[in-house]
């Protein structure tokens, strides 16, 4: 491997294969890179037309032949059934267990099924599907320590290649630690005809990396976060083809689902790479998380995790706009910090989460972000560094019209309401987003200015 941009080796990867005419097919491992890491990423990642049919030959290599298949009724009709008889063609023995549900929930019901339905003389997990069933099978293949295959069925979320699994735990949405896919396996003829709907809620969960990134870069200000160029060169350039191609989606175009389903996957990639989630996931996914953990607390509405994501990116970009506005005013913000009483925060977090909020609480012990001590130290740098952290800003962002042309042109939504959000609970959910996790985003920098109140 060449000491090159991570983007430069896909980039002839992806030229050398167009060339064979061949599946688009790589590992991935890059040394020497400037941020003093050695990034790796060891699975096989293999998208074109008829790619499932590879299967037999996969599990071969893997020295497998009992694998188990998981997948939901949906996925099960779409690809599920295609791959077991394959399979049972090839002569290999596979179980399944086929989720009989309308709408799977990711939480400690359906992996708990999902693991008495699984086989220990198994060698292998399947997974067939893509957002619950991939963060599932991610689990199973983890705690059963199996290798793992994902068969994408839709291009719709970013998780196919990390190794953590989006999951609510005691009403809480958290970022499980699970097992990335040792074979991702995209079949074009498979991901095409998934719905439009889904497509684009995969290109909404490309568009969030906008503000994970211009996030990652004000955070390694402010923080000294460790950060990574050529991971955050290899987000921008996937992110780019994804927006190139976005209107073909509308109509199934070959060339932009497999764009985007490149762009989850490499984004995923990112993450294994910089060993944390910041190339990939912001204050827009937070925004979303909250609107899940409501969603299971009290029946609100819930859309698609990208979809979900696409309204919290037009929202944040919206907001850091204000921000481009403002000049730090230390008075303004020691006297905001000063008067902040976390113990009535913690009551309002109950109150709008119900029992989800006590994890979030439960973290400030740990994370001290509320300590005035630590406040004063974070405001002088960003004073001292307001200009810098501007020049990100108007750097990473697309403009707002941009934006929104983007989204009317392949029929994303702009509003919460659009997807039956009521806005009043937008304050709530901009000022609990920064709960969520150890991470610094908008609304934490937001609180340290002082204006967390005001802007939303």
């Amino acid at each position: 491997w060449k000491k090159c941009c991570l983007y430069d080796i896909i980039v002839s990867i992806n030229k050398h294969l167009a060339e064979q005419g061949d599946f688009m097919e790589f590992n991935l491992k890059a040394e020497g890179c400037a941020c003093g890491k050695q990034h790796l990423f060891k699975s096989r990642i293999i998208i074109g037309e008829n790619a499932v049919d590879k299967l037999p030959e996969v599990l071969a290599s893997l020295n497998c032949t009992k694998p188990f298949i998981l997948a939901d009724r949906n996925t099960y009709e779409v690809a599920g059934k295609y791959v077991f008889d394959l399979l049972h063609k090839n002569g290999i023995d596979a179980e399944k267990y086929i989720f009989n549900k309308a709408i799977l929930e990711p939480d400690e019901t359906n992996v708990g099924l999902a693991a008495m339905n699984f086989s220990p003389i198994c060698d292998m997990v399947i997974g067939v599907g893509s957002g619950v069933i991939n963060d599932i099978s991610k689990i199973i293949a983890n705690i059963s320590n199996k290798p793992y295959i994902i068969v994408g069925t839709a291009p719709s979320m970013d998780g196919f290649a990390s190794a953590t699994s989006s999951m609510t735990m005691e009403g809480l949405k958290i970022s499980l630690n699970s097992k990335c896919a040792d074979v991702i396996i995209g079949d074009t003829n498979i991901l095409c005809k998934a719905p439009v709907h889904m497509m684009i809620s995969g290109l909404g969960d490309m568009l969030a990396k906008y503000v994970s990134i211009c996030e990652w870069r004000i955070s390694n200000i402010i923080n000294g976060e460790y950060y990574c160029e050529d991971i955050a060169s290899l987000v921008r350039a996937s992110l780019k083809k994804c927006v190139d191609n976005a209107e073909g989606l509308v109509n199934k175009e070959k060339k932009a689902v497999e764009a985007v389903f490149e762009g989850l996957i490499l984004c995923g990639a990112a993450m294994k790479f910089a060993g944390v989630s910041r190339p990939a996931s912001g204050t827009e996914h937070y925004l979303s998380h909250i609107w899940d953990m409501r969603g299971a607390e009290f029946g609100t509405p819930v859309e698609f995790h990208g979809i979900q994501c696409a309204v919290g990116t037009l929202l944040s970009i919206k907001l850091y706009e204000k921000i481009k506005e403002i000049t730090p005013e230390r008075k303004k913000a020691f006297e905001y910090v000063e008067k902040f009483d976390f113990y009535a925060w913690s009551e309002t977090l109950r109150e709008f989460l119900g029992k989800g909020a006590e994890s979030m609480i439960a973290l400030e012990e740990k994370e001290r972000k509320y300590d005035i001590e630590s406040h004063k130290k974070r405001f002088e740098i960003i004073a001292g560094k307001w200009n810098e952290i501007q020049s990100i800003i108007e750097e990473e962002l697309p403009s707002i019209e941009e934006l929104q042309s983007l989204y009317t042109k392949v029929g994303l939504p702009e509003t919460m309401a659009e997807i039956g959000l009521d806005e009043d609970i937008l304050p709530l959910t901009f000022k609990a987003s920064k709960d969520i996790r150890d991470k610094y985003v908008l609304p934490r920098l937001c609180w340290d200015l002082g204006i967390i109140d005001e802007i939303i």
